[in-house]
């Protein structure tokens, strides 16, 4: 928009400006487009964890975490520090945890949406579903 309100020169200049913007953002969520990242984060949001303590919890083999760790480690989300023969992760940022709670959040409401459609077409139909 314009600095008067309407749409004009200024709106043009910021989407062709944030151009670039959008490519960063794209490969930012890419990053998140994994489950077993997503469940990497979700157990790092609460706190640091070492390699040793993920793996029981993820139930993945050692391979596959170390190569979703280094994806999240090229993605600045997540930092590694060793103490003896034990490597330590954490978040680089809390807004990561506070992202992963919105998407919780957005999440809940798509599906208690679908739970009410759900419940009309039963309703509609008079049959539960198979």
């Amino acid at each position: 928009m314009a600095s008067n309100g309407e749409p004009g020169i200024d709106t043009m200049e910021a989407v062709r400006m944030s151009a670039p913007l959008y490519q960063l953002k794209a490969e930012f969520f890419k990053t998140l487009g994994h489950p077993v990242r997503i469940r990497v984060l979700e157990l790092l949001s609460r706190r640091e964890h070492a390699v040793s303590e993920m793996l029981p919890q993820l139930g993945i083999e050692p391979a596959h975490l170390s190569q979703q760790l280094a994806v999240l480690r090229r993605a600045n989300l997540v930092v590694a520090r060793r103490e003896g023969a034990t490597v330590f992760y954490s978040l680089t940022d809390p807004q990561v945890a506070e992202l992963l709670a919105v998407a919780r959040s957005i999440l809940s409401g798509v599906l208690a949406g679908q739970a009410e459609l759900l419940a009309d077409l039963q309703a509609s139909t008079g049959k539960p579903p198979a």
